[in-house]
């Protein structure tokens, strides 16, 4: 079979990301069958043949944004006016009487609405944190990857999980939950199915009970078991608000990262969206097992939920990565926006012990790309790596005096408008800030139709 490769010649600035933090200047990258084969100077040695050649004049070019934490389908039930001043609790126990209506039509097209705004934006690698699976759904998980595969983005899926309603001392309603052995069953069938440990996988997939207020200490154990036994991940929400710590303070008597430690709950292949509320302790304990979190800002701001302890995780030399956080709670799904108004609320917060715009845009690469155990494939711009990036054309009316430090502009300046060029696995699936694989226009006439359905519009 023939192979496929893409040029990208005459490169204005790379901004690479890697453990040197290289920016080069007048390269080109080409890249063959996924993987970026060289990046050499421009106007130099002679230029290899290639499939598809871009001409990269007067771009930028950075790695592709790698989102480590969503929820697709809350792309539906965002800007609604009655849960807009809420704090966690009460928002998703009101939320949750529109959620326990998902279906397969539902999830497919909240997938592929959010999806492609994050690619239009610059994202490459989408992790999503499904966890609400009602009776009679469907295959909610083959949905998404439908949705991934019209879109060309590489998609990290999860198989999260609640057992614990209302009537068991929990947040969501009956119709939501499921037993232990349903999810196991489940878990281990969607393990089969969709985990692809390849170099340039496209899909591959987490275990994600919710929460520590929506599942037992049983489900959390054996999700923890069987992850480590079939060597998938582990992702959920923690210290992410004062009601989880008081929670599990007189449900477990312990707080949050003391339960989950009990459990099996921390180490490299295990990271948390959040993590608000960790002591001194909490932080070292993190950083010793090499524990990760995922920093939701935007999120975090509009729910009230607090400040992560970003700076001190970075100095520690804890794992962060940069997640958008489900769409109800955020009403964006967008990771440039994420990095800018993660730079602004921690140089607030923090001043000069903030990290820069640049340590932010690589928290959203190679840190990102660490949490999901990728960081040898994708996160930054080297031989030998996926070819996942995005170009922006520096002649836009937003950047004009603004590309002195191109590593740091999306935290001090930010993008306005969607990247120019969007490539994964080095197929481009963003040209001139449009969608390549799909038509916008009918993605914006289905999902329209099925927000209707689902919300009786």
């Amino acid at each position: 079979m023939r192979s496929k490769s893409l040029l990208i010649k005459n490169i204005d600035t790379m901004v690479t990301c890697d453990a040197e933090d290289r920016v080069l200047a007048n390269v080109c990258i080409f890249m063959r069958d996924g993987v970026i084969e060289r990046i050499f100077p421009a106007g130099g040695a002679e230029e290899p043949e290639a499939g598809e050649v871009i001409d990269g004049k007067g771009c930028l070019c950075y790695p592709g944004l790698v989102n480590t934490h969503h929820h697709l389908y809350q792309i539906f039930s965002r800007n609604l006016p009655q849960v807009q001043n809420m704090e966690l609790f009460d928002w998703l126990v009101t939320l949750y009487e529109i959620w326990k209506n998902l279906n397969e039509q539902t999830v497919y097209w909240s997938s592929l609405t959010g999806m492609a705004e994050l690619m239009k934006n610059g994202c490459t690698t989408v992790f999503d944190h499904h966890y609400v699976f009602p009776k009679g759904a469907g295959d909610l998980i083959g949905a998404q990857w439908a949705a991934a595969e019209r879109l060309g983005v590489r998609m990290h899926f999860s198989r999260g999980s609640m057992d614990l309603s209302r009537k068991d001392g929990g947040l969501p309603p009956d119709s939501v939950v499921q037993t232990v052995d349903e999810i196991m069953r489940d878990s281990v069938d969607l393990i089969d199915r969709w985990q692809d440990d390849s170099f340039t996988s496209m899909h591959r997939i987490a275990l994600a009970p919710c929460s520590p207020f929506s599942v037992s200490e049983d489900l959390l154990r054996e999700s923890a078991v069987l992850a480590r036994d079939r060597k998938v991940r582990l992702h959920t929400h923690l210290c992410e608000t004062r009601d989880e710590e008081n929670y599990t303070l007189a449900r477990c008597g312990k707080r949050p990262l003391a339960y989950m430690e009990s459990l099996g709950w921390v180490g490299k292949d295990v990271w948390y969206a959040h993590g608000i509320h960790f002591n001194d302790e909490e932080l070292k304990l993190l950083a010793e097992t090499g524990t990760g979190v995922c920093h939701c800002p935007v999120s975090n701001m509009k729910l009230s939920s607090g400040i992560a302890r970003v700076p001190e995780m970075l100095a520690l030399g804890i794992p962060v990565g940069l997640g958008v956080d489900g769409s109800a709670s955020n009403d964006g799904t967008n990771l440039l926006e994420e990095i800018r108004v993660a730079y602004l609320l921690h140089r607030l917060q923090s001043s000069h012990a903030a990290p820069d715009g640049y340590r932010i845009l690589k928290m959203a690469t190679m840190g990102s790309a660490r949490l999901l155990g990728r960081e040898a494939e994708i996160g930054s711009l080297e031989e030998g790596k996926c070819a996942d990036l995005f170009l922006i054309r520096k002649d836009r009316l937003e950047l004009v005096g603004a590309v002195s430090d191109p590593g740091a502009v999306f935290g001090t300046v930010g993008l306005k408008s969607p990247v120019d060029y969007t490539v994964v696995n080095g197929q481009v699936t963003v040209r001139n800030g449009r969608l390549v694989l799909t038509e916008e226009e009918d993605i914006v006439l289905g999902a329209t139709a099925a927000v209707s359905r689902y919300l009786g519009m």
